[in-house]
């Protein structure tokens, strides 16, 4: 008994030093020590953005690790990010891993963001590129925008003081619910059913928020049988739930026209429902809820996290903001409010919002890839079914790419982006986010609007706190609480035009 005991651990030894410490390939470099079982998972520590960061600038900018079970390939480096994301890499690098997150939220892996590349993927793209986000499409939704953008002008203003006490997080939720929801399924959120817009903002908080990429479970598969992420899943599941009967609502509700104020067939569920009734079997509920609930938590979660990070820096460098509000007033004037079409000629208020992508990136850990076979990375060689994980967090921070990269300075955009890819605040390669095209002037005009009609303050001397909060999207863990006073202009701008209950679309085009 004992020799049969001894001849096992010697063969569990020798697995672990084949798998691990014989490299018979070129692999990347690697740390050591690899502990059995747990592999590198020693190193992962909150905030995984730092962790990583760290990691690279003391190891280098392309590290092959384990994860337990998992091969995991750490990118920072923007030269090596677009090897991985270009020409015959692109597409090997196209699947994603089978992570829980996305097997419980995303459907089992059926909406757009955790669809593994193929034809079905393809299709949705295509969809999406055409239908969604063209510039045709976009632009038919160019005055409900402008609407947005009133109604959230008009709800900072004070009632009988001077000045308001303004929660930014909810401020810019409502106006980035309002917008996509109108794109998605031609209908608002006013004061009368606040509450449903409110609660989608909650769903997409929670859901997020449990999208946590250094999961223990994902890469220790043996830990479910000690009960291990049983809480996790459970609170997953509740999430799905509450996606799921959302929805439903809301698709009957669309069914039925109610709440719909605009064009049906120009909105992302009729677009599907279009699809639904040629071909039923290709396009059941089932199948448009996943890809739909994914448009819609991805887009209000990333700008209204954007902006909120915009506002939070702007207060803590009352310089930008001047310059920002100098720059608005000079080009657009002081007798109307800056309009969509304006943001072209405002080159500082874009450089804001870059700055602001650059210093917290809504995704700071892409979302991960995973190899379909087995490639070649900067001469290293890497195997199939390999985790690779971009950190471009780490990347907007480093301090061999940008000049003080822990500085807010916009200016620093004024001058050309090199290398390429140090900048990628919406990914790169055939797996980018579709709706940049999109979130720009969604951005670009709200922080436009709040600057151009009121002057901003902390509520203390205190610096905004700036700490992060966790999660697969970067959020501020501290909701952005501000005071903003109304300028001299502000009421002769607001009262210009009122605000309808709808506001029909430019003329329809076809995409």
């Amino acid at each position: 008994m004992a020799t049969l005991l001894i001849a096992i651990l010697v063969i569990i030894i020798t697995a672990f030093i084949i798998a691990n410490f014989w490299r018979p390939k070129n692999l990347p470099p690697t740390i050591f020590p690899i502990i059995p079982i747990i592999g590198h998972l020693y190193l992962l520590k909150s905030p995984l953005t730092e962790t990583l960061a760290n990691l690279s600038a003391r190891f280098g900018p392309i590290l092959f690790l384990k994860f337990g079970v998992r091969n995991v390939l750490i990118v920072a480096d923007p030269v090596i990010t677009e090897e991985c994301f270009t020409k015959t890499n692109d597409v090997i690098f196209a699947n994603r891993p089978k992570l829980l997150f996305a097997r419980i939220v995303a459907h089992n892996f059926t909406n757009t963001a955790w669809l593994n590349y193929g034809p079905v993927w393809q299709n949705l793209r295509k969809i999406e590129a055409t239908e969604f986000f063209s510039a045709d499409r976009i632009s038919q939704f160019y005055d409900i925008r402008a609407n947005e953008g009133k109604v959230m002008v008009q709800g900072l203003l004070p009632v009988s003081a001077t000045s308001k006490v303004a929660n930014l997080k909810a401020v810019f939720g409502d106006y980035c619910v309002n917008n996509v929801i109108m794109a998605v399924a031609g209908k608002r959120y006013s004061a009368d059913d606040l509450a449903l817009g409110r609660q989608l903002q909650d769903i997409v908080r929670d859901t997020f928020a449990l999208g946590n990429p250094s999961n223990l479970g994902d890469y220790l598969p043996w830990l479910k049988y000690f009960g291990y992420n049983k809480d996790t899943e459970k609170a997953m599941w509740a999430i799905v739930q509450r996606r799921d009967s959302w929805f439903a609502n809301l698709l009957e509700e669309f069914r039925e026209g109610k709440g719909v104020l605009i064009d049906k067939n120009i909105t992302m569920v009729g677009v599907f429902l279009k699809l639904q009734a040629a071909d039923p079997e290709q396009y059941p509920d089932e199948f448009i809820t996943p890809v739909m609930l994914n448009i819609l938590c991805d887009a209000i979660a990333k700008c209204s996290s954007t902006l909120e990070w915009a506002l939070a820096l702007l207060l803590n460098n009352p310089r930008v903001l001047k310059k920002a509000q100098e720059e608005i007033d000079s080009i657009v004037g002081t007798d109307r409010l800056v309009e969509e079409s304006d943001l072209n000629n405002l080159p500082y208020l874009n450089c804001v919002v870059k700055e602001t992508m650059r210093l917290y990136p809504v995704v700071p850990v892409l979302v991960p890839h995973e190899s379909s076979e087995d490639c070649v990375v900067s001469g290293y060689d890497i195997p199939k079914g390999t985790m690779l994980i971009v950190n471009q967090w780490g990347i907007h921070r480093d301090a061999l790419l940008w000049n003080d990269p822990e500085k807010f300075f916009p200016e620093r955009f004024e001058l050309e982006i090199t290398p390429k890819l140090k900048f990628l605040p919406f990914g790169f390669g055939l797996r980018m986010c579709p709706a940049d095209d999109l979130a720009n002037p969604l951005v670009g005009l709200a922080l436009a609007l709040v600057i151009q009609c009121f002057n901003w303050e902390r509520l203390s001397d205190e610096l905004v706190d700036m700490t992060e909060g966790g999660g697969l999207v970067l959020v501020k863990a501290q909701a952005l609480i501000a005071k903003c006073t109304p300028r001299p202009i502000t009421e002769s701008l607001t009262s210009q035009a009122s605000i309808p209950k709808s506001t029909p679309p430019r003329p329809i085009t076809e995409c």
